[in-house]
């Protein structure tokens, strides 16, 4: 059996004096990556935002890598005893105190490389919807378009049903919502909302608008899709769809339907 003493026969003065200095310099990296990288995406053009920020979580694991990498050979003479000793000591101690924990530092480990989500994604987990503005090692957080922040673990990825909305992308795709009478012209109708979305300042003109109808036994249903220029512009865009929408029917007379609370949800 492996005497602990001699484990960290390593662990002098000298060296807990350096490894209390890798831990300042770990914690002033991770504090400037963490507003670096955030300053930066303001300076730079907002098309490479969405290239930027992902590169946030990577940072964050090799700072992490390398700051172990200093401070176990401080610790531990690293033979393969010694190791091993202290994987399955840690391995055993972890798993019975921190499963929660240890699984949702795995989860977000996995995240790294499937990729789920990243900074600047807009998703919805669980009954949370919002945009991802910090990628952590055990949790992941949005802020709603409430202005309320979520802190989400990453172990709910492992069962949980995940809705990206944008992936990596400036921009997604907006649905304007319009309820009408049935008694119009739907081919007037339809180019009318296509002219609303086309005319919108936030409007990305290289995406596609469409307009589908849909029948419905109290009346007809249209929905204006399009995309605007950056994904934070999503609710002023649907706004301004909505609100010169409803005013360019208006003007062409035709009713809004009364649609039953039923039928609505």
């Amino acid at each position: 059996m492996i005497d602990p003493i001699e484990i960290v026969s390593h662990l002098t003065q000298s060296n807990i004096i350096r490894i209390i200095i890798i831990l300042i310099l770990f914690w002033v990296g991770l504090r400037s990556l963490q507003w670096f990288l955030p300053w930066l995406t303001e300076q730079i053009p907002s098309r490479f935002r969405l290239y930027v920020l992902p590169l946030m979580p990577i940072l964050q694991l090799l700072l992490v890598v390398v700051a172990l990498m200093r401070i176990v050979p401080l610790v531990i003479d690293p033979t393969p005893e010694n190791v091993l000793a202290v994987s399955g000591a840690v391995a055993i101690t972890i798993g019975f105190a921190f499963q929660d924990y240890v699984s949702s530092l795995i989860a977000g480990v996995v995240t790294i490389y499937e990729r789920p989500y990243r900074i600047g994604d807009w998703v919805k987990i669980g009954d949370a919807y919002g945009e991802v503005i910090a990628l952590g090692f055990r949790a992941i957080q949005l802020v709603t378009p409430d202005d309320t922040v979520v802190l989400i673990p990453h172990k709910l990825m492992w069962d949980s049903i995940i809705y990206n909305d944008n992936s990596g992308q400036r921009e997604h795709q907006c649905v304007a919502d319009f309820y009408l009478h049935p008694e119009h012209d739907a081919e007037i109708v339809r180019q009318k909302l296509r002219q609303v979305a086309l005319t919108s300042p936030y409007l990305q003109l290289d995406r596609p608008i469409s307009v589908i109808v849909i029948e419905k036994p109290w009346g007809t249903h249209y929905r204006l899709k399009a995309y605007p220029i950056d994904g934070r512009d999503q609710f002023k865009f649907t706004s301004d769809m909505t609100v010169r929408g409803k005013a360019a029917l208006a003007r062409l007379g035709v009713k809004p339907a009364s649609v039953p609370m039923a039928a609505a949800v």
